[in-house]
């Protein structure tokens, strides 16, 4: 016996130092994985240097929150699978800026399961083919190298005001919020304050600044339950810089126009949801879903946001005079009032974007929920940024723990990890000689927790009412709204409507026993 305790006791010992090297070694990796890099375009991150603050989007979440527009801001740190267990899917946007890591084909398909069947909007943000995977989803193509259009670039100052050397990876574009012109070079009428404050941006375009975009390409497709439509492209002249920055490279493709996309919406009207209707009712109405993708994450930045932040960076507007005889902006934009077009950071066009892809304007929806942002929701994806060093274990864990990450090495690690925990659970449970139930007849009858005689007529009650609803297939809600005349005309039995609604009606405990047996053959 003696023996046999050492045994155990050793046993236990060694799986005790393995669960312990496992944890330090996961954490170990995590943790140099992760050193030096700092995360960056995070909207949570408010206090970092000037230079690491400016790559942020917080100025993005500022606007659209409690401090702007006044959604209801969120964020989801795990993983983006939980999209379709969101209340109110369809008045849900979800925002990936800057996916520093691949999606795995069930986030990718449930992403589109939130956008096609839910009635969910996305914007997705970046330059890199990180977002591919997504992008396959709704045939689209993410390319792996920046664009370089000679013709569309801005002019950036230092702090000291003198011109940089020429960057014709820093893009400018002219966009509509849901409307695309077919000759790329009519002039498109200027969203004034006026028609931003009135949203009335239907028919008007504004800048949109980009620091340095990939392109993104609409594939061949035969559904045609989408409108797709290339918000802004880059001009005709514009090429792939795979290699270097030379036009002349056979290695750097020259699209052209829509070919090199640099915002793409596409919309999925005609989904049908649950959702507060005129009447103060629920009821079925029609939605669309609605997905965004933009080859530059930078748009969301704060140096990009904010006119404020850009004048600091160096940002230049048309009227700089560092344009010479290059064309800028203004040349495809007019202005009513002959007040200027002049950008006002991106801040202007991605708010209009936002407000036309939520259900605003849904005339089947209730009004006090389509004027009101507060009834519409905005969640940042932050599981897509590489964290700090200290924070990254506690991140990596919270997806762990919703969902197996996608990391082959990780999720290894995390298995091991589970298995000598449960390993050591089992070993340190005692074994007991010759162990046997002994039972107290004296306290056969008792109960832990015994039910209120007085309740017994409330209880039977209520159990009928449950079998009825669950027959009707109605909800609690739907149920509560029924009128008496209603229910007994769903209960039909009169004994059984005499026990819901009889008040002066007593009942003994062997007659509720048979009334019971009666809601249980009841429905069949």
């Amino acid at each position: 016996m003696a023996e046999e305790e050492a045994t155990g006791v050793k046993l236990e010992t060694w799986l005790l130092i393995g669960f312990v090297t496992a944890m330090l070694l996961s954490t170990t990796i995590i943790i140099v994985t992760s050193a030096g890099k700092e995360t960056v375009y995070s909207a949570y991150v408010t206090d970092g240097d000037t230079t690491l603050q400016y790559q942020q989007i917080s100025s993005m979440r500022s606007d659209l929150g409690e401090d702007g527009q006044r959604y209801v801001i969120a964020n989801t740190m795990s993983t983006p699978m939980l999209v379709n267990d969101w209340r109110e899917p369809h008045r849900t946007m979800l925002i990936i800026a800057a996916p520093e890591k691949p999606f795995d084909n069930s986030e990718a398909e449930a992403i589109y399961d939130f956008v096609t069947e839910k009635g969910g909007k996305v914007i997705i943000a970046a330059n890199s083919t990180n977002a591919q995977t997504v992008a396959d989803k709704f045939d689209v193509k993410f390319f792996d190298a920046p664009v370089v259009d000679p013709n569309r670039f801005y002019e950036v100052t230092s702090s000291t005001g003198e011109q940089e050397n020429a960057d014709s990876r820093k893009l400018w574009a002219v966009a509509g919020v849901n409307k695309v012109w077919d000759d790329q070079f009519e002039r498109r009428p200027y969203c004034s304050d006026s028609n931003l404050s009135s949203n009335e941006y239907g028919d008007c375009a504004l800048p949109v600044l980009f620091h340095r975009p990939t392109a993104i390409q609409v594939l061949e497709n035969d559904d045609t339950s989408r409108n797709v439509k290339v918000l802004a492209h880059a001009s005709g002249s514009a090429f792939i810089a795979r290699e270097n920055m030379d036009a002349n490279d056979n290695d750097n493709p020259i699209l052209g126009g829509n070919n090199t996309g640099l915002i793409i919406r596409m919309d999925y009207p005609g989904i049908e949801v649950i959702d507060q209707v005129k009447g103060v009712k629920e009821g079925e109405v029609d939605v669309t879903g609605s997905i965004v993708f933009i080859s530059d994450h930078s748009v969301f930045a704060n140096h990009l946001w904010d006119k404020a932040d850009a004048e600091v960076t160096g940002k230049q507007q048309c009227d700089s005079g560092f344009y010479g005889e290059r064309s800028c902006w203004d040349s495809l934009l007019s202005s009513a009032d002959n007040t200027g077009t002049d950008w006002n950071g991106n801040e202007d066009y991605f708010v209009a974007l936002v407000h036309d892809m939520m259900e605003h304007e849904n005339d089947e929806i209730s009004l006090t929920v389509t004027r009101n942002n507060k009834e519409f929701y905005i969640v940042f994806d932050e599981s897509r940024h590489v964290t700090s060093a200290l924070s990254s274990p506690f991140t990596e864990a919270m997806g762990a723990i919703v969902m197996l990450t996608s990391d082959t090495l990780l999720k290894w690690l995390i298995v091991l990890n589970l298995m000598a925990l449960l390993s050591i659970a089992i070993m340190v449970v005692p074994e007991k000689e010759n162990w046997r139930h002994v039972f107290d007849l004296t306290r056969f009858r008792e109960r832990p927790n015994k039910v209120d005689p007085n309740l017994y007529l409330k209880r039977v009650r209520e159990a009928l009412m449950a079998k009825v609803r669950q027959f009707s297939d109605l909800t609690r809600d739907e149920m509560a709204r029924k009128t008496p005349g209603e229910v007994q005309s769903l209960v039909k039995d009169p004994r059984l409507i005499e026990l819901l609604y009889s008040q002066q009606r007593s009942y003994s405990n062997e007659e509720l026993r048979q009334l019971l047996q009666q809601i249980r053959r009841w429905g069949k």
